[in-house]
């Protein structure tokens, strides 16, 4: 059992190295796809631009309103008790920008996005749609990764943009009933929110665009099993997306905000 326990973790290790050496090198690809000359590919990166922007925008917006009025009632029923209601909006606007922004956007676009390239990849791989592309000279990562890559790392940090926004609307809209007065709350947050602030957190949101795009177009590239296969990449994509989005959260977090 000890010999077999090891066993299946080495082996656990290797596939992990492997895995993310083979995503490494379709990120590669897929960015080296911007210097191919097709006179469709802009417009294939305006179409994928669309669909993870502009249709993921409503959802975004409603997570990081809610996001904002719970943040916004848990710290001021804190603050005021202890007489510091006047940092309410600092609390609030920074751990948005920070956190709270770029993570749940990335979420939502990992569950929403992540799923749907993996099952259009995933169905076109179980058609033999790559095979035949393959056969015609036709480079499957830079033709149908590229779009969803570059739409990935400018939408998310866009998305992540207008959800700091309406974050902190929801989370002044619950101070201000909470009794502190609405210019107390926006002086704190302009006071205490600074630009560095707001970068660190597109840099994660543009970082997690390149997660979710990359790992969910080599799950749905790798797909078999027919129709079930299409489901299972699916849902690894969805979760192997949102693990990689916390733990790089984590890393970068360290990187960018240490000892601010």
């Amino acid at each position: 059992m000890i010999i077999g326990a090891i066993s299946a973790i080495g082996q656990g290790l290797i596939d992990s190295v492997g895995a993310f050496g083979a995503g490494a090198v379709m990120l590669l690809d897929a960015l080296l796809g911007l210097f191919t000359k097709n006179s469709r590919a802009f417009k294939r990166i305006l179409d994928q631009m669309a669909k993870v922007g502009i249709e993921s925008l409503p959802i975004v917006l409603i997570t990081m309103f809610f996001f904002g009025m719970v943040l916004g009632f848990q710290t001021s029923q804190i603050m005021v008790r202890y007489g510091a209601g006047a940092y309410v909006g600092m609390l609030v606007a920074v751990s948005i920008a920070r956190e709270g922004g770029p993570t749940l956007a990335g979420i939502v676009v990992a569950a929403r996005i992540g799923s749907s390239f993996a099952a259009e990849l995933g169905s076109m791989k179980i058609t033999n749609q790559i095979d035949a592309m393959r056969a015609l000279a036709t480079n499957p990562v830079r033709y149908l990764v590229t779009p969803r890559l570059i739409a990935a790392i400018i939408m998310v940090p866009l998305l992540t943009i207008f959800g700091d926004v309406i974050g902190t609307i929801g989370g002044a809209l619950v101070a201000i009933d909470a009794g502190i007065a609405r210019q107390t709350f926006f002086t704190s947050a302009t006071q205490f929110l600074t630009v560095y602030d707001i970068q660190g957190g597109l840099i994660k949101a543009a970082v997690f665009g390149i997660i979710i795009a990359i790992t969910s177009c080599r799950v749905g590239l790798n797909t078999e099993g027919g129709a079930a296969g299409v489901g299972r990449s699916t849902t690894a994509a969805v979760v192997w997306s949102i693990v990689f989005v916390y733990a790089s959260n984590f890393i970068m977090t360290w990187l960018i905000y240490k000892g601010r």
